[in-house]
């Protein structure tokens, strides 16, 4: 995540301490962290059909861009999906739900890829069990191309407040085709409120933060040697860096200043929203979650494709104690009886952002 320079002079109050760093040009004109960003350009240049599916299946979105998944090359035509289970998120997703939601993103977006190169990925969930992998994809040629693939690598997810102008009408019937589309002002309003209590109470409760903390990598260097996880870098926020104002301990202390300023940050960000998209499943299956991953991928390339953007807002849908008067709020407002909601977000037109690391292709591959 990079930080635009009205952001960062917030943190700073404008004062002296970018504007002595600003002219050490030769710094931040180096601060892209381009082996992380490698496998952006990489995708699509590989000569094995599944390979070159995969590394576009691994620019999916994901929770906390974990990337939490492990493939294998079985024979000549067969890849297996397995979880990487030292990717997970304990304390605000117990049950796994939001990474298997990652899990169905990948897999859709391998599918895209496929047809878009002239093959099919003919997909069977858990074909060994829970205890196996979570899918096993038999590619074959003669796949069609689905228009929402030439999206692939333009899509973001883009964590800034959104312009103050409602969805265009049109836009709005064609991602209802993906998603339930809320832009009545007072449901807006009232997961305005949802959403920001739920980041609240995740910042508030220790072990919550510190899991976020823990997976947050800080400037150029953390983000080459650990692609995942919650990036921090960009010119002007290493800047903060080396004066001592962003660092792993102050997004720890929610007394400190540069936590309060990151605290309003987000407040401006969350309360900028014209619309919302949700995703509900009938039930809570595993297969039920895997669909939802493969909608949301869906979603956010429609969205792409419509010039809109698109940033989760979940914190409301996890699954643990201190988060739950919220969830059953976000059920009431938002899920029939019986039903669950898998995914809320924001939708707006907002600016462009950089792509989010990723691991390549090789270091995620069991063998071949």
């Amino acid at each position: 995540m990079t930080l635009s320079r009205r952001k960062v002079l917030s943190l700073v109050g404008g004062g002296a301490i970018v504007a002595a760093a600003i002219p050490a040009a030769a710094f931040l004109n180096t601060r892209t962290p381009q082996a992380a960003v490698a496998p952006w350009q990489l995708a699509g240049s590989y000569a094995d059909p599944r390979k070159n599916a995969l590394s576009f299946a691994l620019l999916a979105p994901n929770p906390h861009n974990l990337q939490p998944w492990k493939v294998e090359l079985v024979g000549e035509d067969t890849v297996l999906l397995w979880q990487d289970t030292d990717k997970r998120l304990p304390e605000t997703d117990p049950f796994d739900r939001q990474i298997i939601i990652g899990l169905g993103c990948f897999l859709e977006q391998m599918v895209l890829a496929a047809g878009g190169a002239g093959y099919s990925a003919d997909v069977s969930l858990w074909p060994d069990g829970e205890e196996g992998p979570v899918a096993r994809a038999v590619f074959a040629q003669g796949g069609a191309a689905d228009p929402l693939a030439a999206h692939m690598l333009a899509r973001r997810s883009c964590k800034e407040p959104f312009e103050a102008r409602a969805l265009a009408a049109d836009a709005v019937a064609a991602l209802s085709e993906y998603a339930g589309i809320i832009t009545d002002a007072r449901q807006v309003v009232q997961l305005k409120s949802l959403t920001w209590d739920a980041w609240v109470t995740e910042m508030e409760t220790p072990r919550t933060l510190m899991e976020s903390v823990d997976l947050m990598r800080f400037g150029k260097a953390e983000i080459n040697a650990s692609p995942d996880g919650i990036d921090l870098g960009g010119p002007f926020l290493e800047t903060l860096m080396l004066a001592g104002v962003v660092s792993r301990k102050v997004q720890a202390d929610p007394d400190s200043r540069g936590f309060q300023e990151g605290v309003k940050i987000y407040n401006e960000m969350l309360f900028a929203t014209p619309a919302y998209a949700v995703l509900t499943s009938s039930d809570n299956s595993r297969e039920a979650q895997i669909g939802a991953g493969r909608a949301w991928l869906r979603l956010n390339l429609k969205c792409t494709a419509l010039g809109l953007s698109l940033h989760p807002v979940s914190q409301c849908l996890q699954e643990y104690p201190e988060m739950s008067a919220h969830y059953d709020r976000a059920h009431k407002l938002l899920a029939a009886p019986g039903e669950t909601v898998q995914m809320l977000g924001r939708v707006g037109y907002g600016p462009g952002v950089a792509p989010s690391p990723r691991w390549p292709l090789e270091a995620k591959l069991l063998n071949g």
